[in-house]
């Protein structure tokens, strides 16, 4: 009786220390409860280790704060910031001025007013401009990727980096810890080196698990080239994006390239990314070189993660989903959504909001798929659509609000984006831009089978408990 009377009150004092530290978010707390439940003496170690918020802690090394203000205030003085509805170019955006405010005081990055974009639907076409654009690079080539195989395509990347660093241009690839372990080999990586790549992995696993780091992982895609052009997009660096895993099989993602103001703080998000895994600080001005675009697309890179003090993605898509009057549509990888952006959701469905949803057939990742299966059929009583891409797998994650905005970049629709891993994505906001991506989604649903509510509804009992419990576990997913 002793023994079960101690473990009753470990199990108590674990709940008490979960509910307090996450009271701001149920979900998360129910999902650690139900861990701690099941396993009372572990589920407080499992929670020391992977559960805690070390946002405002010492996840993120303060000291250079004054170094990245300098960079930040010079990037803004050589960037045409959006701040009125007239200048985005966008006539929508005069009935929504709110939401241009709400976007200019999300991330750390404004509005800006010149730059250039160029949308990449195929990995063959992301990757046949990315390699021409770092050929023909005079300074620097910065490359920040969650997986980077040496694979076929990844080989050429690597031939192409080498033969840069030895024509004394500074190659940097960061890559994360977790996402990239097992997928290069010791060669490919001592090969990098040795020809004068500078190659680093984001928080390697153990030693970000002892630090209590392991579940902040870096998800972003970069790739700057001198400071002018970037890229960024859903896409890492594998022959997979190319279509050539026979399990998944076709590969459906998008990219885009930018020119002009966006590129400093896609910039300044690898320098960021770069002083937190190696500890250099960088600030040369010849890293945000003067450009010439004189385009006048709006763009905003939104970055979100442990790094910052808001959760931008989710804040973004949450006011995106409010401002829109007659269409949401969303292709995403993993849909994981929290409370308030069902409720999001619902209230657009109940406007009389066109709320499309493209999801993959093919799941990558089961437990995440059942979990996915269990929010989409509380949402579909809402009225809201869901479609199957059966063409191959839907890896690309697209926003499209009404005229006003599509988002582009890492984040999928999950709790885990939203509000563990570091994130970027491209808002664009020029009319022309957002119609060719809601093009591209009309096109996408040619090959996309309706999830007809009814019939989804018939799944079994065992099918629908497995999904539940998996629900249950998705904001840790």
């Amino acid at each position: 009786m002793k023994v079960v009377a101690i473990l009753l009150i470990l199990m108590f004092i674990q709940f008490a220390i979960i509910i307090c530290c996450e009271f701001r978010r149920p979900q998360r707390a129910v999902a650690w409860l139900s861990i701690t439940l099941c396993c009372p003496p572990l589920g407080l170690v499992f929670y020391y280790f992977l559960g805690r918020d070390y946002r405002h802690g010492r996840l993120v090394d303060r000291r250079c704060q004054t170094l990245f203000r300098e960079i930040d205030m010079h990037v803004l003085n050589r960037s045409r910031i959006v701040k009125v509805s007239a200048d985005t170019g966008n006539p929508q955006f005069e009935q929504n001025v709110g939401l241009l405010t709400l976007l200019g005081r999300l991330a750390e990055s404004p509005v800006t007013g010149h730059n250039r974009s160029q949308l990449l639907s195929s990995a063959e076409e992301a990757y046949e401009e990315m390699l021409k654009v770092m050929e023909a690079a005079q300074e620097h080539i910065h490359l920040e990727f969650y997986i980077f195989r040496d694979d076929e395509i990844g080989e050429q990347f690597q031939d192409l980096m080498i033969r840069k660093a030895r024509q004394g241009v500074k190659v940097r690839l960061l890559c994360d810890g977790l996402g990239s372990r097992g997928t290069m080999s010791r060669r490919f990586i001592h090969t990098l080196r040795q020809a004068g790549v500078e190659l680093h992995f984001f928080l390697p696993p153990l030693s970000s698990l002892l630090d209590r780091r392991f579940n902040y992982r870096n998800h972003r895609k970069i790739l700057v080239v001198d400071g002018l052009i970037g890229f960024t997009g859903g896409m890492n660096i594998g022959d997979d994006y190319l279509g050539k895993d026979p399990k998944m099989g076709f590969w459906r993602d998008t990219h885009v390239r930018l020119e002009g103001d966006a590129v400093y703080y896609l910039q300044f998000t690898f320098l960021k990314d770069w002083r937190l895994a190696t500890g250099e600080g960088m600030s040369h001005p010849r890293l945000f070189p003067k450009h010439t675009c004189t385009a006048l697309e709006a763009v905003q890179i939104v970055k979100s993660g442990p790094d910052g003090d808001l959760d931008a993605s989710q804040e973004m898509y949450f006011a995106a989903l409010c401002a829109a009057r007659q269409r949401i549509w969303i292709t995403t990888p993993y849909f994981i959504p929290d409370s308030s952006i069902c409720r999001a959701l619902k209230s657009a469905v109940l406007r009389g909001v066109d709320v499309k949803i493209i999801v993959p057939a093919i799941p990558d990742h089961k437990l995440v798929h059942y979990a996915s299966h269990a929010y989409m059929d509380n949402l579909q009583d809402a009225g809201v659509k869901f479609y199957k891409y059966t063409k191959g797998f839907m890896h690309a994650k697209v926003m499209i609000a009404d005229g006003l905005l599509a988002s582009v970049g890492s984040a999928n629709l999950d709790m885990r984006s939203f509000y563990s891993n570091f994130e970027l994505s491209a808002v664009l906001l020029e009319p022309g831009k957002v119609e060719q991506l809601a093009a591209g989604f009309q096109q996408d649903l040619k090959h996309c089978e309706y999830i007809d509510p009814y019939r989804f509804r018939e799944r079994g009992r065992g099918v629908k408990l497995l999904e539940g419990l998996c629900q249950l576990l998705s904001p840790l997913l």
